[in-house]
Formats: C-alpha cells, sequence, structure tokens
C-alpha cells in the first residue's frame, strides 16, 4: 500500500522517493494546537484525581482495593480498547472517532463527577476509559498524517507530549483550587469545556484522515485483546496485595494465554489490529517497552507523592499542587528542547542519559522524612524535577521513533501500540507500586496503645482512612494512631520509590544497549521493511 493512499484527506503529497513534497502549513499547525486539547484534558483528569484521594476517602469511603479501582480501571480499561481504537481510526476515519470519543468522555464525565457512591464512580471510570481510548491513538496518528517531514513530526510530537506535562502542570492548581472550594465531583465537571471546544474546532481545523483500504474489525481479535488484558492485570493487583493465591495465578495465566492467542491471531489475518511485524524494527520495540516503563514509574509516583504531600506533611490540595508544578513545567521544556537535542545527540545517548536522571530523582525520594514539613516538601519538589525532566527528554523521541517507524497507511494502529504502552504503565504502576505500598503500610500500621482494634483495621484500609479514624479518636490516641500511620506510609513510599529507581535504570540499560549505533531514527527515519530486514539479520546473526 502506497503512503500517498494512507494520507487521504492529507495537503502533502510524496515525491517518487518517499518525501514530503510539501512542509505543513498554518492550518496544519492550527490543527496541532487542536489536537492538543485532549492530551491535555487526560493529563489534567490523571493528576487531579490523584489529588481528590483524600476526598473521596472522606466522601465515599472506600475500601483500600475500591480505591485501587477508582484510580486505575481508567487506564485498565482504556490501555485493552486503545488498539481496537486505533485500528477502528484507521478504517472510519480518525478524525470521527475523536469527535465520538470526545462527546462520550463528556458524558461520562457527568456521571463520575455526581456519583453517590464508588461502585458508580468505578463504572463512570470504565466508561471514561472506553471513551478516552478512542481520544488518544486519533491525535498522534493524526499528527502522523498531518506532518508528513520528519524533522516537523518530531517537533509536533514534543509539542503533543508537552500537553501531558502543560496538563499535569495545570491539574494540581486547578484541582487544588476547586477541592478546596467546591465538592470533589468538581474535578470531573472541569472536562465538560474543554470537550465542548473540541467539538467545535475539530472539525473546522482538522481534515480526515484514514486507510482507504482497510479491511474489515476482526471481532475476535477485539475480545482476545480485551480478554487478555483484565485477568492478566487483576492476577497482577491480586499477587501484590494478598500474595501468593490460586486464584490471582489462574488468572494471569489465563490472561497471558490469551495475549498469546491474539498475537498468533494476529499474523494470520490479512487485516489484522496491530502489525506484529513492528515489532521486528529493535527501535519500535525498545522505544515502546521504554515508554512503559518511565510511564510506570511516573505515574506510580504521583499516586503517593500526592497522598504524602497532603496527608503526612499536611499541605493543603492547592499547595501541593504547587510542590509539583516546577518538574512538570520543565517536562514541557525539556520535550521541547529534545526535538533540537535529537539532530545532534543519538538516541541511545539522549534516552539513556534522560532515564539516569530520572532514576536520580526517585533515589531522591528514599530519603523523605515523615516528621519534617520543610525537608520533606524540599526533597518531594527536587525529586520530582528530576523525575520530570528526564521522563520530557526520553518520551519525545521515544514517541518519534515509534511513530517514524511505522508507514503512514498503519499510523493509527502503531500510535495505538505507543499510547497501550503508555497507558498500561500507568495502570500498572498504579496496580503494582500502589499495591506494594499499600501492603507494606497494613503490615507496618501495628497496633498502638489506647486505640481500639476497629479503629486500627480502618485506619489500616487506607491513609485516608487513617485521618478519619484520628479525627474521631481524637486526643493523644487519635494523634498517636496518624503518628504510626504516617511513618507507615512513608517507610513504604520509600520501598516504592527504590523499586522504581531499578525499573528506570534497567529501562536506560536497556535502551543504551540496544540502540547504540542506531543514529536517531526520530529525525532521519529508517524505511521501515529496511529496518525490518536489519533487525532480521542481525538476529540472524546473533544466533
Amino acid at each position: 500500500m502506497s503512503s500517498a493512499k494512507a494520507g487521504n484527506g492529507a495537503t502533502h503529497a510524496h515525491g517518487g522517493n518517499g518525501a514530503p513534497s510539501a512542509l505543513a502549513g498554518p492550518r496544519e499547525w492550527a490543527a496541532l494546537a487542536v489536537l492538543v486539547l485532549p492530551v491535555v484534558l487526560i493529563s489534567v483528569d490523571m493528576t487531579v484525581l490523584g489529588f481528590a484521594v483524600p476526598a473521596l476517602s472522606t466522601a465515599l469511603s472506600p475500601s483500600s482495593g475500591q480505591l485501587l479501582w477508582i484510580i486505575d480501571i481508567y487506564g485498565f480499561v482504556l490501555a485493552g480498547l486503545l488498539i481496537t481504537m486505533g485500528s477502528l481510526g484507521d478504517r472510519i476515519g480518525r478524525r470521527r472517532l475523536l469527535m465520538v470519543g470526545s462527546a462520550a468522555f463528556g458524558v461520562a464525565s457527568l456521571l463520575a463527577a455526581f456519583s453517590p457512591n464508588s461502585e458508580t464512580l468505578i463504572l463512570a471510570r470504565a466508561l471514561l476509559g472506553v471513551a478516552g481510548a478512542s481520544l488518544m491513538p486519533s491525535t498522534l496518528s493524526l499528527l502522523r498524517n498531518i506532518f508528513l517531514d520528519p524533522r516537523q513530526r518530531l517537533l509536533a510530537i514534543a509539542i503533543w507530549a508537552s500537553g501531558f506535562s502543560a496538563g499535569a502542570a495545570l491539574g494540581p492548581i486547578l484541582g487544588g483550587w476547586l477541592l478546596e472550594h467546591f465538592f470533589w465531583g468538581s474535578v470531573f465537571l472541569i472536562n465538560l469545556p474543554v470537550m465542548a471546544l473540541i467539538l467545535i474546532l475539530v472539525p473546522l481545523l482538522v481534515r480526515e484522515s484514514r486507510n482507504p483500504d482497510s479491511g474489515r474489525i476482526d471481532v475476535p481479535s477485539v475480545v482476545l485483546s480485551m480478554g487478555a488484558m483484565l485477568p492478566a492485570v487483576f492476577g497482577i493487583k491480586k499477587l501484590a496485595t494478598g500474595g501468593l493465591d490460586v486464584l490471582p495465578v489462574l488468572s494471569l495465566v489465563f490472561g497471558l494465554t490469551l495475549g498469546y492467542l491474539f498475537v498468533r491471531r494476529q499474523r494470520t489475518l490479512e487485516d489484522p489490529l496491530i502489525d506484529v511485524d513492528l515489532f521486528r524494527s529493535r527501535v519500535f520495540s525498545v522505544a515502546v517497552v521504554t515508554n512503559l516503563m518511565i510511564v510506570f514509574s511516573l505515574v506510580g509516583s504521583l499516586f503517593f507523592l500526592t497522598q504524602y504531600l497532603q496527608l503526612v506533611l499536611g499541605v493543603s490540595p492547592m499547595r501541593a499542587g504547587l510542590v509539583l508544578v516546577p518538574g512538570l513545567i520543565l517536562s514541557v521544556v525539556a520535550s521541547l528542547v529534545a526535538a533540537r537535542l535529537a539532530r545532534h545527540l543519538s538516541l541511545a545517548t539522549v534516552i539513556g542519559v534522560s532515564l539516569i536522571v530520572t532514576a536520580a530523582g526517585f533515589g531522591t525520594l528514599v530519603f523523605t522524612p515523615a516528621d519534617d514539613l520543610v525537608r520533606g516538601v524540599v526533597l518531594v519538589a527536587a525529586a520530582f524535577v528530576l523525575i520530570s525532566l528526564g521522563a520530557g527528554f526520553a518520551e519525545t523521541l521515544t514517541n518519534g521513533a515509534i511513530m517514524s517507524a511505522a508507514p503512514p497507511e498503519r499510523a493509527g494502529a502503531a500510535s495505538a501500540i505507543s499510547e497501550t504502552a503508555y497507558e498500561m504503565g500507568g495502570a500498572l504502576g498504579v496496580a503494582v507500586l500502589g499495591s506494594v505500598l499499600t501492603a507494606f503500610y497494613r503490615v507496618h500500621l501495628t497496633e498502638v496503645d489506647g486505640v481500639p482494634g476497629a479503629a486500627t483495621d480502618a485506619a489500616r484500609e487506607t491513609l485516608g482512612g487513617a485521618a478519619n479514624a484520628s479525627a474521631e479518636l481524637g486526643g493523644s490516641a487519635g494523634a498517636a494512631l496518624m503518628d504510626s500511620a504516617q511513618l507507615a506510609f512513608t517507610n513504604g513510599m520509600h520501598l516504592t520509590s527504590a523499586i522504581a529507581v531499578v525499573i528506570v535504570l534497567a529501562a536506560a540499560a536497556q535502551a543504551w544497549f540496544l540502540l547504540r549505533g542506531r543514529g536517531n531514527p526520530a529525525v532521519e527515519p529508517q524505511e521501515p521493511a529496511k529496518a525490518h530486514q536489519e533487525d532480521t539479520e542481525l538476529s540472524e546473526t546473533a544466533k
């Protein structure tokens, strides 16, 4: 299939050598500004929800398991559907899918905002995941077909990626103000004006893009992809929180088996949901894995840092947001600077160094105190600057490499793989690191003299539950219970931060060793077929 056919609806044409014959103009850059809006929205939503955890714990009284599901079911459902939605966008039109998803996201936000209990909020978050799955691959795949010049595309992807950091920087400030002045559901209502803006501007500025030669969606593949995701994640969660047991092991094995069948089926289909051959490119594979590892650690850190700032150090939601803002702003700057560095440094060098900086940030969190406000705030701010700076540099180049490795007609599928890694990493970050922290917290929150057993049991559920139980007890017993809970949580945070250091350093090592000598395909991409052939030849040589 030719690249020209894939760019249906775009103003660019390809020459005989595959190079674009024209650069993007004013309309394309205006379209980029609109396509960044969904990215900012989803990033704001993720950050705001993290800050709303204490308020949610007080208003809805979720169990620790329910609280984790409220946080991560959005990411699980979204990750499970991203591949399907990316392939669907290639077929029915990426702009059309973006419009439908935006409208559905607004409706689901209303349901979440006015949820009367934890179960309804979990359902609303799942529906948000279904709608959100159509947003992310649509935006990135549209960029792939709007910006055909490699350097312009990398800059566009850098701006697109900076939308995540910009939204994350705005989220704490906006969310903190909302939580101090309105009810917790207001953090979902902020989605509505953004959705309205998208629905108005996208038809005016963004041209439709689709693959005109795509086949039908393979329904068994859709079922297998979802069937593989949910049991596997359930098994991981249960193993992390409850230890080794028959049910989670069987669930994990079942999910992995369905995942194997999914991949096997894709190899036999004429029009698969994902092009498995893309993973024959070493650059593509390493970039996807790197994205997953970065986001695994980053989102997991936000889950416990917001609780540490508010419930351990006693910082207000608004001020807690401001503590994280410097790091998030620097992440925006790093995304834009990365596009320039890519012209002079190899992909292996930039990603390797970036991840070492991120690991240093997590290492700093190991030294956070449970009883020193000033020192705790300074260490969190410094650590998050390092984490965000490294992640901002790395993610711009990994996303650029992923999109450059894919042919235009498979842009939706490639972007879906990229976003699946991103969302799966975020969901697993909360599930695994959050579950490890919860398990550590429960074990190390021991009986406190003068505190009834019922109050201790309630405190073991979540740190928010400990705050409620402490307030009800009052006096010295309540203060002692809260002190014990804060210490247990902080020590658990040290453990999860150390785990994150190991994960990020592993990502740095695999990126450095596997990408050496590959130059920077995000700026000067290889033809996908050639890249696949080279990697196959390297594999045969290694054998």
